[in-house]
């Protein structure tokens, strides 16, 4: 189930792309891009698993109340309810349905308008009841979608189309960087937090209710779910690294594995495409909704779950027409002020032990880590602020490959430590005083 939750429509279509741009540099930038889009998701969960925490905002409460309640609303909103399931609609939809339907490019889509209101009926009906979730997605869906690229990539790796071409744009001198980058596209880290929360819910209801039973469950999951993450994230991206000069004008990731299906299966190409994108869509759509459903219900009492999941679905069909395109742009930018935030969440949640769950570590890291994720956000949206991005450019390590937020992370956890040890050198209880 939480493989089938992770995997969306991004997860299909950026390998592909990774690995024909990057070429000859394709192993540098899909182990850069396995980290973010497999290693730090895995760490999300095992974090949640390993903390005890049902939810990011009891991990996020240490930091302080109000930030904790904002980053969660603000982390559930555009990972899962903005971006996320109004993608899966859009994306499915341009792959499996669109190429056979007159070209609705200049003007309003019925197609994608019919498309995602049966399309999230489907969703809905099958979040409205989250204890089935584990039998109808983790036992039908999830292999069918297994089966189908079990396919592809077999028939891809025996039989490949062509052969690595010259890495191109920034795979030329900084692939691993550009591949760790490529993995925000995917919101899996994100996704970590918004679906750890379901994956809890669904171990407490098949019985499974102390803390270290949690634990280990979550773990198990989270290892499985992983792997076959990376398995399938290494297929793929060897798919488009071996699909270059033959496919011509093919040079993003739908446009890549429309070709590849194509070429191996003739007639039977787009079929089978489609309808892998459309399973690993559907699921992501449903592990959305029920995720935001299921936390929302605990801060709007008010408001029953199943309130709450057809309100998301009605929200994310209406969405879903306003653009794949628009929506992707719109994304980067957040997703490079979110990303930085969560994954210095997750490894100081993870190392707690090494300097003692002392919060001052916590507050002064995340805090820079805050301020210049947001600008390294400012600078991937392309919004000038006069001289200073230069002068972050100049000065800030990695700046310019957007993770700016690197050494201020690892500079506030070391004054927050050092502050720590002067003001309270005996303290090693902070976590419990702030749970």
């Amino acid at each position: 189930m939480l493989f089938a939750l992770f995997f969306g429509a991004g997860n299909l279509i950026f390998p592909p792309a990774l690995g024909q741009a990057a070429g000859e540099h394709f192993w540098p930038a899909i182990v850069g891009f396995l980290l973010t889009g497999v290693g730090l998701p895995l760490l999300g969960v095992l974090a949640l698993g390993l903390s005890g925490h049902n939810h990011v905002q009891s991990m996020a409460n240490k930091i302080n109340p109000v930030f904790s309640l904002l980053f969660t609303v603000i982390l559930y909103l555009c990972s899962g309810l903005f971006f996320a399931s109004p993608r899966t609609c859009m994306a499915s939809y341009k792959i499996a349905i669109a190429p056979f339907l007159p070209d609705r490019s200049g003007g309003f889509d019925i197609g994608l308008f019919i498309y995602s209101i049966l399309y999230f009926a489907i969703v809905g009906w099958v979040s409205l009841k989250p204890g089935k979730i584990v039998d109808r997605v983790g036992k039908i869906l999830t292999p069918a979608l297994l089966l189908i690229l079990f396919i592809l990539l077999t028939v891809t790796f025996v039989n490949p189309i062509d052969r690595p071409m010259e890495p191109v744009s920034d795979y030329i001198d900084n692939a691993f960087v550009k591949g760790f980058q490529e993995g925000y596209l995917t919101l899996d880290t994100l996704a970590s937090f918004v679906f750890g929360i379901v994956v809890i819910r669904a171990i407490k209801d098949m019985g499974v209710t102390d803390k270290k039973g949690i634990a280990a469950s979550t773990i198990k999951s989270g290892l499985i779910a992983c792997g076959c993450l990376g398995a399938i994230y290494i297929g793929l991206g060897y798919l488009g690294n071996t699909t270059n000069v033959a496919a011509g004008e093919a040079n993003n990731g739908p446009q890549i594995l429309t070709f590849a299906t194509n070429a191996h299966f003739g007639v039977y190409g787009n079929l089978i495409l489609g309808l892998a994108i459309f399973f690993a869509c559907l699921t992501t759509a449903i592990g959305v909704i029920a995720s935001c459903a299921t936390y929302f219900e605990h801060l709007l009492p008010k408001l029953s779950y199943r309130q709450l999941a057809v309100i998301f679905t009605v929200f994310s069909a209406t969405a879903a027409n306003i653009g794949l395109n628009q929506l992707i742009a719109i994304s980067v930018p957040v997703l490079f002020v979110l990303y930085p935030i969560a994954i210095v969440l997750i490894v100081l949640t993870l190392t707690e032990p090494l300097f003692k769950g002392r919060l001052e570590v916590y507050r002064w890291s995340l805090l820079f880590t805050g301020i210049f994720s947001i600008f390294d956000g400012i600078n991937v949206a392309g919004i000038p602020v006069g001289g200073f991005t230069d002068f972050l450019t100049k000065y800030l390590p990695l700046f310019s490959a957007g993770m700016g937020w690197l050494v201020p992370a690892l500079a506030g956890a070391v004054i927050g430590l050092v502050i720590s040890l002067a003001t309270r050198p005996s303290d090693s209880s902070s976590i419990q005083k702030a749970n």
